[in-house]
């Protein structure tokens, strides 16, 4: 009965808590914008504060303007703001309220500041999405579902065997496929975003088909948080002809060279 109830009770939660996001897909929220965007603010501080943060003005001002251009083409009034980190890791972060942080190692698979503009929307995707939200609240009710459960079972000789069932069914069939889409998503958007900004969209596909040959060594992508990246160049290649369209109305800006 206890387990009935609060089935009843989270599947309330559930429904009340579902919007559409920029995407078109019905998400869970149960986390309010002001609350994930102050946890943005002070995870951004404090990263930065432990990192070696770029003083190369040129590549900073490159980057702010790229950004900035991008964040106007969302509409989204967050506090954006862009910053350059001296690390050779391949990636970059974007998290909630628009805290932006590109690692230097990606910028030559960037290879030009369109490339870089794929990767500054993708990261800016993520939160004009809401990803983070919806991942800590999709982590709130796993946490709430698993507690009812163990509640259900708690005199159960079976109680550890079902409790290793149900960790590996959410990693497998819930955690690791919704993040897949997550980066799916804001590949999409973020694809919209750079030709409203006037970046040509074709160098998003390019960059993406650099990512796949830096190695060959990747686990298969059911079990990844990321699609595979020939898989990403195919998706936004079937995504080109309306990201042309916003590019050809957009005002073009020049594709430089990073180098």
């Amino acid at each position: 009965m206890k387990y009935i109830y609060g089935s009843i009770f989270a599947l309330t939660i559930l429904i009340l808590s579902c919007a559409q996001n920029s995407a078109g897909r019905r998400t869970l929220n149960l986390v309010s914008d002001d609350e994930m965007n102050a946890q943005g603010e002070q995870a951004y501080v404090d990263i930065l504060s432990k990192s070696q943060v770029s003083t190369n003005y040129n590549l900073n001002a490159e980057i702010t303007a790229i950004g900035q251009n991008i964040a106007s083409a969302t509409g989204e009034s967050f506090k954006w703001e862009f910053s350059v980190i001296n690390d050779a890791t391949v990636n970059a972060f974007c998290l909630p309220g628009g805290k932006v942080a590109v690692y230097t190692g990606i910028i030559p698979v960037a290879a030009n500041n369109a490339g870089l503009a794929a990767v500054l929307g993708h990261e800016v995707g993520h939160a004009i999405l809401r990803h983070s939200s919806e991942r800590m609240s999709q982590q709130l009710l796993l946490q709430t579902g698993l507690s009812l459960i163990s509640i259900n079972f708690e005199e159960s000789p079976y109680k550890g065997v079902i409790a290793a069932a149900m960790g590996i069914g959410t990693t497998y069939g819930i955690e690791l496929p919704f993040s897949r889409l997550d980066e799916s998503e804001a590949d999409k958007v973020g694809l919209e975003y750079m030709a409203r900004a006037g970046y040509d969209p074709r160098e998003a596909v390019k960059l993406w088909e650099r990512m796949g040959a830096l190695s060959d060594s990747r686990p298969p992508e059911i079990l990844s948080t990321h699609p595979d990246p020939a898989n990403r160049a195919k998706a936004l290649s079937a995504q080109m002809d309306k990201a042309m369209a916003l590019y050809e109305a957009s005002v073009k800006k020049p594709t430089v060279n990073l180098n």
